[in-house]
């Protein structure tokens, strides 16, 4: 059994809730490495099957479809790892404020966190739903899934299983935190009232 810093038993559930956020800041932190380092090698391949279909190089951007990132892009996931690392800490810590930010947190990555993380699951989907709604007709011509698919393969093989994990934990995940935190036990943990 864990032991606070005041030497009071972490509860099971309490210790389940940092795990859960600490595998999902883990998966954050992946992503954002893979994409850092194979990010504009993804995007070439996907830039040479649009020019190889005669179109130019800027319609993925036209499209909003782009599989790099700038160093500045890449701050937001590792803000949020490192966010739900401290609160992970805060948890097992038994700290009152990091219980509710936790809360918070957890709300919204459900909530936008799931919608965006949805999205890169389904990436060959969003990128030909985009070509299918343009404007030009040679772009509503152009093979997606094509796309799509290149610039995934230009990305190391464990991309795809860490998506989906990090999928599952923003939206599932993010609902066990909540539910976890507020038990009867966390509560006492807590020292205040939950929903338990």
């Amino acid at each position: 059994m864990l032991y606070s810093v005041e030497g009071s038993p972490v509860p099971v559930s309490v210790v389940v809730a940092s795990m859960l956020q600490f595998m999902l800041a883990a998966t954050f932190l992946a992503l954002a490495l893979a994409v850092h380092t194979h990010g504009a090698r993804a995007q070439r391949a996907a830039e040479a099957v649009v020019t190889g279909k005669g179109l130019a190089v800027d319609v993925l951007a036209r499209h909003r479809i782009k599989f790099a990132e700038s160093v500045a892009e890449l701050m937001f996931p590792v803000s949020i790892a490192v966010v739900l690392a401290v609160l992970g800490v805060l948890g097992l810590a038994g700290a009152g404020a990091g219980r509710i930010l936790s809360w918070i947190v957890a709300g919204i990555l459900m909530t936008a966190g799931g919608l965006v993380t949805g999205s890169q699951v389904f990436a060959v989907r969003v990128v030909v739903a985009a070509f299918r709604k343009s404007s030009d007709p040679a772009v509503r011509a152009l093979d997606g899934r094509a796309v799509a698919e290149a610039a995934e393969r230009a990305f190391p093989g464990w991309l795809r299983p860490v998506i989906v994990i990090r999928f599952v934990l923003t939206t599932l995940g993010s609902l066990a935190v909540i539910v976890l935190l507020a038990t009867p036990g966390a509560s006492a943990y807590f020292g205040g009232p939950g929903f338990g």
